[in-house]
């Protein structure tokens, strides 16, 4: 992780409409909707309230009545691997869409209408990454941030980061900041100057059940008193928390498997 700082204005203020190529929600589909929304309630002080049904039922995080997060049921028969999923904002999706193709990206899902909250499509990058985009409507993505319960940072793990790097650079026009270190293979993308996300390549160390894929950062106000928590609610601690010149962090996954990061901003 490298810089995360919020693309949000002051006191979790977010632009009403989010320039493209920012991530501007993230989504999670699952086999017990249910469950999942408990377990996540308690972590993080969600409360739900149902959203576009097109992909199936599906339910809107919300923090202090500002949505966060979006979390859907897979259909039983879709043995897909649990995990969170970053939209990216787009102004065409269609136009989007074409462009992840011809890049050598692959659209699993849509371009589709959700409704009237927006357009939206599903892909996955040259690596096998999966991620979103969303051209807003009614429904203009996360509406808070800089507070513990919403999602600060998005990071791609992945084997190397140049190819892909330049992939989110052509779909989304993104400016890389690439770490020269020798043994550190990161970059960071960057709109406008500001960082949006990151690109962490792991060779080897990637782990094979998973492959490349993007894991989403939650904001706690406290690593070790949320881990005790997630653990107590059938969370799994899949790296212990440590200190980053960014914060304090942690991987974790939730009881089906999901796998995230809670940070702790410095203060």
């Amino acid at each position: 992780m490298t810089d995360a700082r919020e693309s949000a204005g002051p006191n979790g203020a977010t632009p009403a409409r989010r320039a493209p190529g920012t991530p501007c929600w993230v989504s999670l589909m699952v086999h017990g909707p249910a469950a999942t929304q408990e377990f996540y309630g308690a972590l993080f002080g969600w409360e739900f309230q149902p959203g576009p049904q097109q992909l199936g039922p599906y339910v809107r995080a919300l923090l202090d009545g500002h949505e966060v997060a979006g979390i859907g049921r897979l259909p039983p028969d879709r043995h897909l691997p649990i995990a969170w999923t970053p939209y990216f904002a787009s102004e065409n999706v269609d136009l989007t869409a074409e462009t992840v193709r011809s890049c050598g990206g692959t659209i699993g899902v849509g371009p589709l209408d959700a409704a009237d909250a927006g357009r939206l499509a599903i892909g996955s990058d040259p690596s096998g990454a999966v991620f979103g985009v969303w051209q807003a409507a009614a429904h203009l993505g996360t509406s808070v941030s800089g507070v513990p319960g919403t999602p600060a940072w998005n990071e791609l793990l992945t084997f190397e980061s140049a190819t892909v790097a330049k992939f989110y650079r052509t779909v989304f026009g993104f400016q890389e900041e690439p770490v020269v270190s020798a043994d550190f293979d990161y970059v960071t993308l960057n709109l406008g100057g500001a960082p949006v996300a990151g690109i962490h390549g792991l060779g080897q160390a990637l782990t094979r059940d998973r492959g490349p894929h993007w894991v989403t950062y939650f904001q706690v106000a406290d690593v070790d008193d949320a881990l005790d928590h997630l653990v107590h609610l059938g969370g799994q601690v899949l790296q212990p928390a440590h200190d980053t010149a960014h914060g304090r962090v942690a991987a974790v996954a939730d009881p089906e498997g999901a796998r995230f990061a809670l940070l702790q901003r410095r203060r």
